[in-house]
C-alpha cells in the first residue's frame, strides 16, 4: 500500500527508480494548461453548462438579425443603381444648380419683377419628381423583398416545431447555421433582383431553425420561470444587438467599401458560430420522453394567441418603417446612405436596454402589464416619426419605439413558456413556433403593405393606422394577468366551482374527494417550471399536517383549490 502510495505522488525511492527508466510505475498526470488534452477536458466540462448553451442561442440570434436588418440601408439604393447605372442615385445633386443670370427672365407684373426659373433650375426640379416617383414605387419591390424572408419563415415554423419533438433541438439548429450560411454568400454575389429575393426567402428557413431551435432550447434548460424570463432577456439582447449593428454596418460598409464586403464579414462569422455548435453542441437525435401538446392545442388556446399577437403588433410598426422610412428619408430629408444606416441605432439600442431590463423586472410587476405599456408607448412614438423633418427628430421616437418592443418581447416570449407550463405540458418547441410565427407576421405584413399603403394613403396615415391598432390591441394584455391552469380548467368543466366547496364542508363531503379531482400539487409536480406560487402553496399545504381531525390529503386540496380561486 505504501508503495503504491509513493509512486502515485511521485515521492520516496520509486521516483528516483522512474527517473532511470521505470515510467510504467507512475500514474499519469493531469494534462498541462495550454495544451490539446487541457482543451478537450475543457470543451467536455463546458458541454453541459446551462451559460453556453444561452451563448450560443444568442449568438445565432445575433448573426441572423445581423442579416436581417444589414440590407436596409443596401438594397434601396442598390436596386436603383442598378436600373440606372449611368444615373445612380449618389450622383444626383441635393440641392439645385446655381442658374447663370443670362437665363432668368424677369417680367414685370402688376409694377413688381417676376424672375422666373432658369433651364438648368427647371431640369433639376423634373429629374427630382421623376426620382421621386420611382422611389415611391421601389418602395413596393423593396416591402416584398423583406417580407419574403418572415412569408417562407412563417411556413417553416409549424414543421420545424414538431421536427424539434422528434429529433431534439441541436440538429436543427445547425442546420439553421448551414442555410443562414449559404443565404449570406448569396447576397453578397447576388446582382439581380431575383436572386436577392432568393436568398433573402432562404433565410427565412434558416431563421425558422435557429430561432424555434434556440428559444425551445432555453425554455428546456432553464425550468424556473424567473430564470428562464432572465435568460430569454440576455437571448433577446443577442437578436437586439444584431437590430443594433446591422443597419450602420451595412451603411458604412456599403458606401466606404463595397456590397459585399458586409455580407462577406457576416458569413465568416456565421461560420464560427457554426464550428462553436458542431464542438459544444455535438448535433444528435434527442427524443422527448414526455407527449408533447398538440399544435391545434395550442393554436386554439386563448391566452396564447393573446401573448402571440401582442408580439405581431408590436413589431408591425418597426417591419413597416424597415423599407418604407429610409425612402422617406431620401425623399423628403436627401439623406445619404450612412444616415438611412444610423436612422434605426436609437431603436436597436434602446431595444437592448428594454430587453435585458424588462426580462427579469417584467417578472416582478407583471409582464401583462409591461406588454400593454410597450404597445402604448408604441403607438406615440409611431405617431411622432412623421413630424420629423431632420434625422435628429428622429432620434427620440425611435428610440421609444425600441425600447417598448423590447418591453413586449422580453415579457411575452417566457409567457408563451410559462403558459405551456401551466396549461399544456412543458414541452417547447411548438410554442415558441406560434411565438416565431407571430414575429414573422409582424415583418411579412409590415413590409408587404408598407409600399401599398405609402402609394395609397401616404407614409403618414400609414403610420396613423398602426398605431390604432396598437392601442386597441393593449387592453386584451389583462386577460394574461391570472391566466387559469389546466386544473382549475377541468375543475370549471366538471361544475366544482359551484358544488360549494369550502373548508367547513367536512371530510366525508364527497365533492371534497381528491381521487376525484386532480389537486393543483399534481399540476405543481408534473410541471415544476409553471410558477413559483404553486410549488410553495403545495409545500405550505403539505406542512400543516392533519386539522380537526381530517386527513393530511383532503387540506392539502383544498387550500390550494382556494389559493388558486
Amino acid at each position: 500500500m505504501q508503495a503504491t502510495v509513493s509512486e502515485g505522488n511521485g515521492q520516496g525511492p520509486n521516483s528516483s527508480s522512474s527517473s532511470t527508466g521505470h515510467n510504467h510505475c507512475s500514474s499519469p498526470k493531469p494534462p498541462p494548461p495550454g495544451s490539446w488534452a487541457s482543451l478537450k477536458a475543457n470543451v467536455i466540462r463546458w458541454r453541459g453548462s446551462r451559460k453556453l448553451v444561452l451563448v450560443i442561442v444568442a449568438i445565432a440570434l445575433l448573426l441572423d438579425n445581423m442579416l436581417l436588418t444589414v440590407v436596409v440601408p443596401i438594397i434601396p439604393e442598390f436596386l436603383y443603381d442598378i436600373r440606372h447605372p449611368d444615373a445612380p442615385l449618389a450622383s444626383f445633386p441635393k440641392t439645385p444648380p446655381t442658374t447663370p443670370c443670362e437665363k432668368e427672365v424677369t417680367t414685370p407684373y402688376n409694377g413688381i419683377d417676376v424672375t422666373t426659373q432658369g433651364y438648368d433650375n427647371a431640369s433639376w426640379y423634373a429629374e427630382r419628381e421623376e426620382r421621386h416617383k420611382e422611389l415611391v414605387e421601389e418602395t413596393v419591390e423593396v416591402g416584398l423583398m423583406f417580407a419574403s424572408k418572415a412569408f417562407v419563415q412563417l411556413l417553416a415554423n409549424p414543421i420545424v416545431g414538431p421536427l424539434t419533438h422528434k429529433i431534439g433541438y441541436s440538429i436543427p439548429m445547425f442546420a439553421g447555421f448551414v442555410i443562414m450560411f449559404i443565404s449570406t454568400l448569396i447576397f453578397a454575389f447576388g446582382r439581380t433582383y431575383s436572386v436577392l429575393f432568393l436568398a433573402r426567402a432562404l433565410q427565412g428557413i434558416g431563421s425558422s431553425c435557429s430561432s424555434v431551435s434556440g428559444m425551445g432550447m432555453l425554455a428546456d434548460r432553464y425550468t424556473d420561470d424567473k430564470e428562464r424570463g432572465n435568460a430569454m432577456g440576455i437571448a433577446l439582447g443577442g437578436l437586439a444587438l444584431g437590430v443594433l449593428i446591422g443597419p450602420p454596418f451595412g451603411g458604412i460598409m456599403y458606401e466606404f467599401v463595397g456590397k459585399s464586403a458586409p455580407f462577406l464579414v457576416l458569413s465568416a462569422l456565421a461560420l464560427g458560430d457554426g464550428l462553436l455548435q458542431l464542438i459544444m453542441l455535438q448535433p444528435s437525435v434527442v427524443i422527448e420522453e414526455s407527449d408533447p401538446p398538440s399544435l391545434k392545442a395550442l393554436v386554439t388556446d386563448p391566452y396564447i394567441i393573446i401573448a402571440a399577437g401582442a408580439i405581431t403588433f408590436a413589431n408591425m410598426g418597426i417591419a413597416m418603417l424597415e423599407p418604407s422610412l429610409p425612402i422617406w428619408m431620401m425623399d423628403n430629408m436627401g439623406a445619404s446612405r450612412w444616415e438611412q444606416g444610423v436612422t434605426f441605432l436609437p431603436a436597436s439600442i434602446s431595444y437592448l436596454i428594454g430587453t435585458n431590463l424588462f426580462g427579469p423586472l417584467g417578472h416582478r410587476i407583471g409582464r401583462w402589464l409591461a406588454a400593454l405599456l410597450g404597445l402604448v408607448i408604441i403607438g406615440l412614438c409611431l405617431l411622432c416619426i412623421p413630424m420629423a423633418t431632420s434625422i435628429n427628430h428622429l432620434i427620440l421616437p425611435n428610440a421609444g419605439l425600441g425600447f417598448a418592443i423590447g418591453m413586449v418581447d422580453s415579457c411575452m416570449m417566457p409567457e408563451l413558456g410559462y403558459l405551456v407550463d401551466i396549461r399544456h405540458s412543458a414541452v417547447y418547441g411548438s410554442v415558441y413556433a406560434i411565438g416565431d410565427v407571430a414575429f414573422c407576421l409582424g415583418f411579412a405584413i409590415g413590409p408587404a403593405l408598407s409600399g401599398t399603403l405609402v402609394n395609397t394613403i401616404g407614409f403618414e396615415w400609414m403610420l396613423v393606422g398602426i398605431s390604432i391598432l396598437c392601442f386597441a390591441y393593449a387592453p386584451l394584455m389583462t386577460f394574461l394577468r391570472a391566466p387559469p391552469t389546466k386544473e382549475e380548467k377541468k375543475v370549471s368543466i366538471n361544475g366544482i366551482d359551484n358544488a360549494g366547496l369550502s373548508l367547513e364542508s367536512g371530510p366525508c363531503s364527497s365533492s371534497n374527494d381528491p381521487s376525484t379531482h386532480p389537486t393543483s400539487n399534481a399540476n405543481a409536480a408534473s410541471s415544476p417550471t409553471s410558477n413559483g406560487k404553486s410549488q410553495t402553496n403545495g409545500k405550505t399545504a403539505n406542512g400543516n399536517g392533519t386539522t380537526n381531525g381530517v386527513s393530511d390529503t383532503p387540506v392539502d386540496y383544498r387550500e390550494n383549490y382556494v389559493t388558486k380561486l
